[in-house]
C-alpha cells in the first residue's frame, strides 16, 4: 500500500525568503487593517442598523481598487436595501468598481465553487451571512483549502458581543482580520500590525458613542 507523502516542513531560510502576495491598501484602510496578504479569511460581525452593510460596501469599493470582487449575498439578495447600499457608498461612480465588482443574488455555496475555478474568477469573495450558507465547519474548511489563493470576507450577525452560531464562532478565531461593528464604527483585531477603528458614518458614531457615555 502506497505511503500518502509527508507536508513540507520549512526552515527558518525557507520562511524568511517566502514570497507572499499582499495588497496594497490605500492608507485609511492601511492603518485600518494594516497590508495584508491577498488570501485567507477576514470576519465582520455585529448587530443590524450599526452600519455593517454600509462598512462592507465601502471596503468593496476599496478592494475593487486591487482586483475583482465577488459579494454572494445570500440573505437578501438583489434588492433595494442592497441598491440603496451601493449609492451610498459611490460605487456606481468608480471606474474600478464598475469593472471588478459582481453580485450574486442568493447564489449557493457549491455552485460558487463551480465559478471560483473558471479562469480569472475573483481574487476576494464576500459571503452574507454565514447564517445563510447552511455550511458546516468542516465544508467551511474545505471550500477556504480548496482556493487558497483567495480571500474570503465572511460576514456574521451577532449574538450579543460574539458571532451568531458555534460554527461562526469558531470561524472567527480562525480569521486573519477580525472586524467588529458596533454604532458606525468598524473596530478591528489584524494580525498584520493596525488597529485604527474605522468612522462609517461621522454623524451616526458620533451620536451613538456620545449617547454610550451619557448612560
Amino acid at each position: 500500500m502506497t505511503q500518502p507523502k509527508s507536508k513540507r516542513a520549512y526552515n527558518i531560510s525557507n520562511i524568511v525568503t517566502k514570497k507572499h502576495k499582499e495588497i496594497p491598501l490605500s492608507n485609511k484602510w492601511a492603518k485600518h487593517i494594516g497590508i495584508p496578504e491577498a488570501s485567507g479569511v477576514w470576519f465582520i460581525y455585529g448587530h443590524s442598523g450599526n452600519g455593517k452593510s454600509s462598512y462592507v460596501m465601502q471596503m468593496v469599493k476599496e478592494l475593487c481598487q486591487h482586483g475583482k470582487v465577488l459579494y454572494n449575498d445570500l440573505e437578501e439578495g438583489v434588492r433595494l436595501s442592497l441598491k440603496k447600499n451601493v449609492v451610498r457608498a459611490g460605487l456606481e461612480d468608480d471606474v474600478k468598481v464598475k469593472r471588478n465588482f459582481l453580485v450574486l443574488d442568493k447564489e449557493p455555496l457549491d455552485d460558487l465553487k463551480i465559478r471560483l475555478k473558471k479562469h480569472k474568477s475573483a481574487k476576494y469573495i464576500l459571503i452574507n451571512s454565514w447564517q445563510y450558507t447552511g455550511y458546516n465547519l468542516s465544508q467551511f474548511h474545505k471550500l477556504i483549502n480548496e482556493f487558497p489563493d483567495k480571500l474570503f470576507i465572511i460576514i456574521s450577525h451577532a449574538d450579543g458581543k460574539v458571532p451568531a452560531g458555534s460554527v461562526a464562532k469558531k470561524i472567527l478565531y480562525h480569521a486573519d482580520v477580525k472586524i467588529w461593528v458596533e454604532g458606525f464604527k468598524a473596530i478591528p483585531t489584524s494580525r498584520y500590525e493596525a488597529n485604527e477603528e474605522y468612522i462609517i458614518w461621522d454623524e451616526g458614531a458620533t451620536k451613538y458613542w456620545l449617547d454610550i457615555k451619557a448612560e
